[in-house]
């Protein structure tokens, strides 16, 4: 099926918007961008308010009209939504129990942990407790990916085969936030090279670079 109609896409650049926008890119549907980031304060949470209650970004309006939300949710539904693209295995695909494994475990495991690094203050108000906040989150962050690596059973290419999915673009993704990318590769080896494959996609170039550019030291360990 051939993309039709204009999808907008609420999200900063390097936020959990990026993998649902490289998606769009790699089914070639039209997308308008609105950039918005809600961890710098009220302000830019508010211009949420209307769209999405939570204040939370990626969402992403439909041609329809309709509102989604969660990051896993999107792609989920866009891989299904446009099977050419072959961006997940079908629900007859015996891969397809994993599939849906990995991306909700990345989606509660992984990235909600960073509602709680956006802002510290949230759980702890003192300095000594955004300290402790900082360094249990990122050891937790990275206990998941060990867990993920030693179990995802990669049989080639991609996490799933040898085709990309949307998965690949969600750990590619998520493993460049922090403890960034360093931490990733000696938690995660057998991931490591999956997500260096998707930087170098080609058909992602354009995209990485507008949307989240390998900066200098952009693989450099944080806390």
């Amino acid at each position: 099926m051939t993309p039709t109609g204009l999808f907008t896409l609420y999200g900063a650049a390097g936020s959990g918007a990026t993998p649902v926008h490289a998606a769009l890119t790699l089914i070639g549907a039209p997308v308008k961008v609105v950039d918005v980031a809600p961890w710098r304060g009220d302000r830019e949470r508010a211009r949420l308010a209307y769209v999405n209650p939570m204040r939370q970004v990626p969402v992403l309006v439909l041609p329809s009209g309709e509102v989604m939300t969660e990051s896993a949710a999107i792609l989920i539904w866009l891989a299904d939504r446009y099977p050419e693209a072959a961006l997940a295995p079908r629900v007859d695909n015996p891969m397809r129990g994993q599939y849906l494994r990995w991306m909700s475990f990345i989606s509660s495991a992984i990235y909600s942990l960073y509602w709680v690094r956006d802002e510290p203050t949230r759980l702890g108000g003192t300095p000594e407790a955004k300290a402790v906040i900082l360094d249990r989150t990122a050891e937790r962050i990275a206990e998941c990916w060990r867990i993920m690596d030693e179990q995802v059973g990669q049989k080639g290419n991609y996490l799933l085969g040898d085709r990309l999915s949307v998965l690949d673009l969600y750990v590619t993704v998520v493993s460049r936030w922090q403890p960034r990318r360093l931490r990733f590769y000696r938690e995660a080896p057998r991931m490591a090279d999956v997500v260096r494959r998707v930087d170098a996609e080609p058909r992602l170039r354009a995209h990485w670079e507008a949307r989240y550019p390998f900066t200098d030291a952009w693989e450099s360990e944080g806390p």
